[in-house]
């Protein structure tokens, strides 16, 4: 089976002036019938209410979708269907338990050593399988007070060593936000690295700014990059730029994927991904499980079909370019492998936390 490296731009019927990241967020496809007319596909009268979690795809990411495909691997996590207003049981709007480890002022505290900050609600893309897509944003965060009541609890606690930002993204906010964050957190002796989870330089590449770059690589936290990449097609030429000047700024990159149902599970899929990445310099990193958010029921794989990928993926690819497959556990104090999980629960379905 051959797989594509980047979209057929010859067939792309999306053009896409370049322009600055903060442009490119505003003149982003705001609605599924937009996206269906931008793509010369029907519309779907069925899928309105589905909008209730809002579309949102920047044209730097629609124009590597081929138009009138249904199945491309792009589309069908950015295209709503009527399948997500389906009431599966076990799907939640909480599935991994953030709120529960939610300890004021948007940081989340659930495993040793290291804390996570939701520091804003926007996206560059919406992701229809997003485990945050009911996330109630405006009463965690606490941008309004410059996350101070994350930051005081960050510095009273010497045991964190390393903070994760996240959100949505922290990539949607500016060099000059991020410049004071960084320099806050930079201010508490204990901490050691600095974690950046974001789908930036996959959605909107231009986001990788010289200016962003330099300060990361001059701040006294050893910084990492975690991107979200599911499937090759959504690496072309200017996400492999932007990925570039990342290592050329001496910040190391690991890739998070989430095993979805007629996206990438395939053993082909997930090969030729974890060879796009590797040949950027990016680890893979993880491959997770579905976490059980309502509406992304259709995107379910079966955990022994994830083990069984993995395991073909072991046998084609070096060890550094096989993914740890994984899922999240409500309460467990670290990922868990889906091995042991297996291993512990010959009857997955039973176990709805994961």
């Amino acid at each position: 089976m051959s797989l594509r490296h980047a979209p057929d731009t010859a067939r792309s019927t999306i053009d896409v002036e370049p322009v600055g990241w903060q442009l490119a967020m505003k003149r982003a496809i705001r609605s599924q019938a937009e996206l269906r007319r931008r793509l010369g596909m029907a519309e779907n009268p069925h899928v309105g209410s589905a909008e209730r979690f809002p579309t949102f795809v920047p044209l730097e990411m629609a124009a590597r979708i081929r138009p009138g495909d249904p199945h491309d691997p792009i589309l069908r996590q950015v295209l709503a269907s009527e399948e997500e207003l389906v009431e599966v049981g076990g799907y939640s709007s909480d599935p991994v338990g953030d709120l529960h480890a939610s300890v004021g002022g948007g940081l989340l505290h659930k495993y040793h050593g290291r804390a996570l900050l939701v520091t804003h609600g926007a996206c560059a893309v919406h992701c229809r399988y997003c485990f945050r897509r009911e996330f109630p944003y405006s009463d965690v965060g606490s941008r309004t007070q410059r996350w101070q009541p994350a930051i005081e609890y960050l510095r009273a606690d010497p045991s964190i060593e390393e903070v994760l930002l996240s959100g949505g993204d922290p990539l949607t906010l500016t060099d000059e936000v991020l410049d004071q964050l960084i320099g806050e957190l930079e201010s508490i002796a204990h901490l050691r690295r600095l974690r950046i989870h974001t789908r930036l330089p996959i959605a909107i590449p231009q986001r990788i700014t010289q200016t962003l770059t330099d300060r990361l690589s001059r701040s006294r936290l050893m910084c990492w990059f975690v991107i979200h990449c599911n499937h090759a097609a959504e690496i072309d030429a200017p996400v492999s730029e932007s990925l570039q000047r990342l290592r050329l700024a001496g910040i190391p990159i690991l890739n998070q994927a989430v095993l979805l149902s007629g996206v990438n599970d395939s053993v082909d899929s997930l090969e030729e991904l974890s060879k796009c990445l590797i040949d950027r310099g990016v680890q893979p990193y993880y491959l997770h499980q579905l976490d059980r958010v309502h509406g992304a029921a259709h995107f379910w794989v079966e955990p022994r079909r994830g083990e069984e990928l993995i395991e073909t993926l072991r046998e084609r690819l070096p060890g550094y370019a096989v993914p740890q497959y994984v899922c999240e556990v409500t309460g467990e104090a670290s990922k868990s492998t889906m091995e042991s999980v297996l291993r512990k629960n010959a009857d997955f379905s039973s176990l709805r936390d994961c």
